[in-house]
Formats: C-alpha cells, structure tokens, sequence
C-alpha cells in the first residue's frame, strides 16, 4: 500500500493584524506561522482578535499542513516565525530550531462517516470490518498516531484503504465519498458541515491530542513571534479555541 495517497495541500491565510508591541513605531512586517491543518478554522478567528488587542501595524501569514511536514520545513531552514503543531512529537523534529515551546489546546478523537452513518458504524470495532473503506492519517503524522493509540486501546486491528497526511485531507476523503470512516479530531467535524456524519469515541477509550506552540529561532522577528506564542494562552485565544471545540488549560 503506498504510504499517502495524495499530499495535503498547503492553505495560505494572510491576516492584516496590530502588532503586538515590539515592532518599531509603526513598521510593518509579516510574522508568519506554520501550523497544523486541524487549526485552520480556529486560527483564521484568532488572526481577527489578535489584530483588535494589538496596536502596531503588522501581517500574520498562517501556513496550513500537517504537522509533520511544517514541522520538517522548520528544520530544513524554512523561513518562518512561529510553529504550531498536533502533537509533541511533530515538535520534536525542529526541536534544535524552536524555543519558548509550550501547549495551548487540546482534543480529542471521533470516527467521521457519511451523511446519516450509511454503513451502520457504532464504533471502533466495527472499523475491523473488511468491507469497510477506512481511512487514517499516516504512522507518522499526529492524526494518525492518535488513531493508532485509540485502536490499541481496544484491541482493534484496521487495514485503511489509504494513509494521509493529515486530518482534513482524512475528512475530505469522507465528505466525498472516496472512503466510509475515518479518524479525525472532533474539531474537525465543525468544518464538515452536513457532508459528514460522527460517531463518538467514550472517553475511556479516546486519547487526548496536545497542540504546541513554539518561536522559531531564525525568525527575523523573534520577540514578536514569541509574544505571539505567548497571547495565544491568554483569555481572548483560550475562549475562541474553545469556541472551535478545543479544550484549553
């Protein structure tokens, strides 16, 4: 079976934002952050509250990918100010070239499946089933661990239908009809809308997934990109986080 299927598309957002202090009178600069893809919808909001809390003009650039890959693009050099990834251990490979590194939200997992559950899935062992088209994150992506953590919990053993690189590129595999269940973060699920259905996980058998958050070393605007990592635990970003379903310390 090859490993991916296809590659998650990278989603530039571009965010006109205050500045967060530090920049020089009213100099403007792109800060740009490479994030995972589950975040896109709850960071596109938090672009809007960071410019009304900040008085120097500047731009935000979030990349959208998965973790792994935004993760390896820091540790290959990549320009970029802030990272923001699934897991630890997406954070780990550009352990060298981050600093300030702390978590700031937190999910948990759900089965996707058609409009309506078409194929009658009432949870994780049903996912053994051979006739079933599942799809999963990849082994080394974070949406993939996960799903490896909560099959193991039950003993479930799935042979997916294909492996992606991350979350959203799981659901549209759903949303379209290419395949009959997936694992993916219950945040996810808001951007599904009514082309997807889910069937819940019991918390004895879920896992949490951590967010992370860290400065990158080379960024030409480090103390803003930590402030940046910084606000994204304070009151303003904790509320809009769990506005999307995440839960926050």
């Amino acid at each position: 079976m090859p490993y991916f299927t296809r590659l998650a598309p990278v989603v530039a957002v571009t965010v006109a934002l205050g500045g967060c202090g530090i920049a020089s009178g009213d100099t403007r600069f792109t800060l740009k952050v490479l994030a995972a893809s589950s975040l896109t919808d709850a960071f596109g909001e938090l672009g809007t509250a960071y410019q009304e809390a900040n008085r120097h003009v500047t731009h935000v650039q979030f990349e959208f990918t998965g973790s792994q890959e935004a993760a390896g693009n820091i540790d290959d050099g990549e320009h970029a100010d802030v990272l923001a990834t699934a897991d630890s251990a997406s954070m780990d490979i550009a352990a060298d070239e981050v600093t300030d590194r702390r978590p700031f939200a937190y999910g948990t997992m759900t089965i996707a499946v058609a409009p309506g559950n078409p194929k009658h899935v009432h949870g994780l062992s049903d996912l053994a089933d051979p006739r079933l088209r599942v799809v999963l994150g990849g082994p080394i992506v974070p949406v993939g661990r996960y799903a490896t953590q909560v099959l193991a919990k039950v003993g479930v053993q799935v042979r997916p239908s294909s492996e992606e690189a991350d979350a959203r590129t799981v659901l549209t595999r759903i949303r379209t009809g290419a395949a009959d269940a997936g694992i993916v973060y219950v945040t996810d699920m808001r951007s599904a809308g009514v082309s997807a259905s889910s069937v819940p996980i019991p918390a004895l058998q879920n896992v949490t997934a951590t967010y992370f958050a860290a400065a990158v070393r080379r960024s030409g605007h480090g103390d803003a990109a930590k402030e940046f990592v910084a606000w994204l635990s304070s009151s303003t970003a904790r509320t809009i986080m769990r506005k999307y379903g995440f839960v926050t310390g």
